[in-house]
């Protein structure tokens, strides 16, 4: 049952990440990527939500936290479980894993991808 919830949440997460980015790229036409910003913020906005109805208020509703978190917010943007990641290890004091766990995510990750673009381009 909780993969049927993940797999329910994401498809629903990932459709609501391509709408929202079809309909903000139609009102706003910029080079910069406003869609995908939005997207970020707001699904970290509703991890953070989640979390502490979830975690703190409502212990009730644990058994949606694949449907909720996973699933939906895991498509809708990763980003969303990254910020909640990072907030964890600031809350547990854990500075040097925090600081880390950012910078080395973003600069592996661009740097990843443009490895694997050059990579692809070059067979």
């Amino acid at each position: 049952m909780m993969y049927f919830m993940i797999a329910f949440g994401g498809a629903f997460g990932a459709l609501s990440r391509y709408g929202m980015t079809k309909w903000v790229n139609t009102y706003w036409h910029h080079h910069f990527p406003f869609a995908t910003m939005l997207i970020n913020v707001l699904g970290s906005v509703l991890m953070g939500v989640a979390f502490v109805l979830i975690s703190e208020r409502m212990p009730s509703l644990e058994p949606y936290r694949p449907l909720i978190m996973v699933g939906f917010l895991g498509a809708f943007t990763t980003f969303s479980t990254f910020s909640l990641e990072i907030v964890s290890l600031i809350n547990m004091q854990a500075w040097l894993s925090a600081v880390s766990y950012l910078l080395l995510s973003c600069i592996l990750g661009v740097a990843g991808l443009a490895i694997g673009m050059t990579v692809t381009r070059a067979f």
